[in-house]
């Protein structure tokens, strides 16, 4: 009497395995729980470009899980494939449903369910060069700001000018590139929201340097000043920046001018007369070097002049003008 209890009590597990063995078991209850992991970096979605390394993983079917580089012309080859598989310019559910397609269809696999996802983005650099600390060239994994690119490169150099030229490439190589000019002021000073423009990649931020003009010869501090853009600039300004004249420097100064056309100008300022207020003062544009001579009567020649300057050295320049070079 004591063994049916037991009998009874282990039919119904029988049952319930038995019952269970022949429910159906449809393809999408094997995707949600048995959906292999794929080892990629899995960056924001965004389209597909060249060189871009993305990661293809084929449920069940090994030896088509695998990471691949898309190629400069934007397609994939995956191995069994006979054709390539067009990636470039696809979103990553996109190119699932490209590369399912290509299965499908080669009759490789009858209901293939393919996972795709982007390990690394190389489509979409963005160069920071100019007068920032760090220049640069990186990724947009996503949407950038001007001002997380800047800070990417370790922020503005002291001299950097007054704008920042951003310039993105178009589709079209014959067509130029679309620059955009960015004041500084208004970007950091400011803080004006719309200057603050999102970068997707494809971009060159480019930070000129503001203009200098070299003060050169008999002045307490000769030296390269810079001149922000915007501001006017003068000999006395220029002056005052290189502490003022030395003991024997003559009541005649020159400015050299390069023009845009290459050209050379020498200009004869009256340096005493300014200095009496009885002449105007002169303007200086950037890249002028203001001379003052000695009153011996002996002065430096631009050239000599242009090649100390090239190497960024005032000091070898007042050196030059010192050792009465003509």
């Amino acid at each position: 009497m004591s063994k049916a209890p037991q009998n009874h009590r282990l039919l119904f597990p029988l049952l319930i395995v038995c019952v269970c063995c022949f429910l159906p078991v449809t393809s999408a209850q094997i995707r949600s729980t048995a959906a292999p992991d794929v080892q990629g970096a899995n960056l924001p979605a965004q389209p597909i470009g060249a060189n871009d390394l993305i990661a293809v993983s084929v449920y069940d079917t090994p030896e088509l899980t695998r990471t691949v580089r898309v190629s400069a012309d934007g397609f994939i080859r995956l191995p069994m494939l006979k054709r390539l598989v067009k990636a470039q310019g696809l979103m990553p559910a996109e190119l699932e449903s490209a590369v399912a397609e290509a299965l499908h269809d080669e009759q490789i696999i009858v209901d293939p369910f393919v996972t795709v996802t982007v390990a690394e983005y190389d489509s979409r650099p963005i160069s920071v060069a100019g007068a920032v600390k760090q220049p640069l060239t990186f990724q947009a994994v996503g949407p950038v700001t001007l001002l997380e690119a800047i800070t990417r490169a370790g922020g503005l150099d002291t001299e950097a000018g007054a704008e920042i030229l951003v310039s993105r490439s178009r589709p079209d190589p014959n067509v130029a590139s679309l620059i955009q000019r960015i004041p500084v002021h208004g970007l950091i000073d400011v803080a004006d929201p719309q200057l603050n423009i999102l970068l997707t990649g494809g971009e060159e931020i480019r930070v000129p340097e503001a203009g200098r003009i070299f003060v050169v010869g008999n002045v307490k501090k000769p030296g390269a000043y810079t001149i922000q853009e915007g501001r006017e600039s003068s000999v006395l300004k220029a002056l005052a920046l290189a502490e003022g004249l030395e003991p024997f420097a003559t009541n005649e100064a020159y400015v050299y001018r390069r023009e845009a056309s290459g050209s050379k100008n020498e200009i004869a300022i009256p340096l005493k007369q300014i200095m009496q207020r009885k002449a105007p003062d002169v303007p200086l544009l950037a890249n002028d070097i203001l001379y003052i001579p000695d009153n011996t009567g002996r002065r430096v020649k631009m050239s000599a002049l242009e090649k100390v300057l090239l190497f960024g050295s005032t000091v070898g320049a007042t050196a030059l003008v010192y050792g009465q070079i003509h």
